[in-house]
């Protein structure tokens, strides 16, 4: 279980190393997909598999229709792969940083144990399943407030990506 947390984890960063090196969106894409799997898999071996769920279907399916707007709106003829010079010394450059850290973790004796969700006597309840229910029960008023600035948000931007002709944005 150890090797598989492991593999997690350097999938995890791998992924956004994949994502932050600036290829083109195409190919972002593929890391930031990586990057969300591997650490909602890291969050199922912590025993989270409620919350984990929940965040493979925000990541995977309102961020991911995020990045095909945003690629629709800017497409490249000719998109920068992971091949080429400038995405090769961005992603050594974020290596070096990340293994850097994990040097200075290992020096200075930095430990991350705690206990699991569960981890607390014999209790049959899982702690993020009434985290969840105390969420909408005590947090109805501020998810409905949350709910309706996505939705004011959304009519903003939709209202500044109209055109030229129509839109906010319009020469004078």
């Amino acid at each position: 279980m150890m090797d598989f947390v492991l593999f997690l984890g350097l999938l995890f960063v791998f992924g956004g190393l994949a994502v932050a090196s600036n290829p083109s969106p195409y190919y972002g894409v593929v890391g930031l997909v990586v990057a969300s799997v591997a650490g909602c898999g890291w969050l199922v071996s912590l025993g989270v598999s409620f919350v984990s769920l929940v965040l493979v279907m925000v990541y995977l399916g309102g961020m991911l229709v995020v990045f095909v707007y945003s690629v629709s709106l800017a497409a490249d003829p000719y998109p920068e792969a992971w091949a080429d010079w400038g995405v090769i010394g961005y992603g050594l450059g974020m290596g070096l940083v990340v293994a850097a850290g994990a040097v200075v973790v290992g020096l200075t004796g930095l430990s991350f144990e705690g206990g699991t969700v569960n981890s607390s006597g014999l209790s049959s309840l899982r702690l993020d399943f009434s985290g969840v229910a105390m969420f909408y029960s005590w947090g109805a008023g501020l998810l409905l407030i949350g709910g309706w600035g996505l939705l004011l948000t959304l009519f903003v931007v939709l209202e500044l990506v109209r055109g030229l002709s129509r839109g906010a944005i319009r020469a004078v």
